[in-house]
């Protein structure tokens, strides 16, 4: 991980300061949305895949792909991948939590990914793809600790080694990717795609 003092600068400037509605759903990346809305912003690999399973979600009220979790302010995609701004590939979920529970979201997050690599996800190698997890509120964070600890006892007895994805509360700036990857796969239909179920299921709570 890099050094903050080590970091690129950035720029104050936003990559997407007016982003276009969300080419699936039709709402807004950035909102307002409806009065009980709960948005987390959940990283597990390369963002593309990641956002399009959201967003196939009956609840689901916006998605949008970003950098979180480092340094550099309004990074680029390239200074992203350098490994030298600290950010991991992010996708922003608004949900409604009456149709689409936060466990669901949670479950989906933990078996769709492999939570157990570090700084990597398959083929694709790098703190950009750490797994992490940002929550909103308090009984987010609460419940992202009790499915993290159920799921590594499922984990553990498959004979994987400790689950490494990073939770911490979404105090710090989440930066919108620029638009060529917001959708990205609703854009490039036979674009890449690297997540699939893990066939680990995550306990009922």
């Amino acid at each position: 991980m890099v050094d903050p003092a080590s970091a690129l600068p950035g720029r104050e400037s936003p990559l997407l300061p007016t982003p276009r509605p969300h080419t699936v759903l039709g709402t807004s990346l950035v909102g307002p949305w409806p009065e009980g809305t709960e948005v987390i912003y959940l990283a597990m690999g390369c963002f593309w895949g990641a956002e399009e399973i959201y967003w196939r979600m009956p609840g689901v009220v916006a998605t949008s792909v970003g950098y979180m979790g480092g340094y550099t302010p309004n990074a680029t995609y390239e200074e992203v991948c350098s490994g030298r701004t600290g950010h991991t590939e992010t996708v922003m979920v608004a949900y409604d939590p009456a149709v689409l529970s936060t466990y669901d979201v949670l479950k989906t997050f933990w078996e769709n990914h492999d939570p157990t690599q570090g700084n990597r996800q398959g083929n694709d190698m790098g703190t950009q793809y750490r797994s992490a997890i940002f929550t909103t509120n308090d009984d987010q964070a609460d419940l992202v600790q009790r499915t993290r600890d159920a799921y590594a006892q499922t984990v553990a007895a498959r004979g994987y080694p400790d689950i490494t994805t990073e939770i911490a509360p979404a105090d710090m700036p989440y930066y919108l990717a620029e638009d060529y990857h917001q959708q990205y796969l609703d854009k490039n239909p036979h674009g890449y795609r690297c997540h699939a179920n893990t066939g680990l299921a995550l306990p009922a709570l």
